[in-house]
């Protein structure tokens, strides 16, 4: 079953994190996602493939406007559903726009998941016929991926096997396990006067330099060595350095490897300064790499997100640029 931590509360189920809706700041978050029957896991589809291109014959639009990080698209025939991914053609760079509304019985209303400077008018658009698409699997343990699931560390393609979609059904409320078991952490002062609930959520409240990261990552480690478990850490919407300073962090401590396959973290960010669309969505993309372990390898997974006030904040946002109430 997913657990989850961070610096603020957060759940541990898919549907918690997709139907989190505006409210009050919140820290940073952790969840325990935890090895659990088919019965419980979410309606993922994972689909062996290379690439998440796609595919030949789909459908084909074209830009109609471009008002900031809103892109419309117009299609003559076969109009996407609400969610799919579309890919701007004719870029250096791989520009992802997620459908958002329908506009009439020929336009759709899309999302950008990364700048939209050098747009036009015209420009060709293909449908990919699913959700954004991102690599899942042991590959992505010691890598730095963003909301599309492309590598920002600089250290090459991400090699793997499978691709999973980031939108899925959650399971339903009564299929939910009620068991209730402690993650023993290993630290003794949270073991004793604030146990974790495995499935559970946990926030991590507390000001600048007091120590949260540097429990996130003894957490991280004790999982790893106590329980063989693997941890997923999603940065949403947070400094492009702490992002850094993380990532450092943990090469020095031996979370990450990068000489050999032993890595026990991955590593999902949407910064600072990524567009709210970006923001957004890198929870559910850190979701879906930590689903995959619970899923498929039958690992306890812990999932952190710093910090889920930004992910709530990037929702707003998106609300706005699309004209509902936030």
């Amino acid at each position: 079953m997913l657990g989850f931590v961070g610096r603020v509360a957060a759940t541990s189920a898919s549907g918690a994190l997709r139907g989190l809706g505006s409210s009050a700041p919140l820290p940073q978050a952790q969840v325990l996602l935890r090895a659990t029957p088919a019965a419980l896991q979410s309606a993922r589809d994972y689909v062996a493939q290379t690439s998440p291109s796609p595919k030949a014959g789909a459908a084909t639009g074209r830009i109609v406007a471009v008002i900031g990080a809103v892109v419309d698209v117009q299609f003559d025939e076969g109009l996407p559903p609400i969610l799919n991914a579309l890919e701007v053609q004719g870029r250096e760079t791989r520009l992802v726009l997620e459908v958002a509304q329908h506009l009439g019985e020929s336009t759709v209303r899309t999302i950008a998941m990364d700048g939209t400077e050098g747009l036009v008018r015209g420009q060709k658009v293909l449908d990919s016929g699913a959700p954004i698409k991102i690599p899942v699997g042991p590959e992505t343990l010691g890598r730095i991926m963003n909301v599309i699931g492309e590598p920002i560390d600089e250290r090459g393609p991400i090699k793997t096997k499978q691709f999973a979609p980031i939108h899925a059904e959650a399971p339903e409320f009564m299929e939910m396990s009620v068991e209730q078991e402690i993650l023993v952490t290993g630290i003794k002062v949270v073991d004793l006067l604030a146990p974790y609930a495995k499935g559970g959520k946990i926030g991590l409240f507390g000001g600048a330099g007091v120590g949260k990261t540097v429990l996130i990552m003894e957490l991280i480690n004790n999982v790893a060595k106590a329980h063989g478990g693997y941890s997923v850490f999603a940065g949403v919407g947070e400094r492009t350095r702490e992002g850094n300073d993380l990532y450092h962090e943990m090469i020095e401590s031996g979370v990450i490897n990068l000489k050999d396959a032993t890595s026990k973290v991955a590593l999902v960010y949407g910064q600072m300064n990524e567009p709210p669309g970006a923001r957004a969505r890198v929870a559910l993309t850190g979701l879906t790499v930590a689903e995959y372990f619970r899923d498929q390898e039958g690992q306890d997974v812990l999932l952190f997100i710093d910090n889920i006030f930004r992910f709530t904040q990037a929702g707003s946002e998106v609300s706005a640029l699309l004209g509902r109430i936030p």
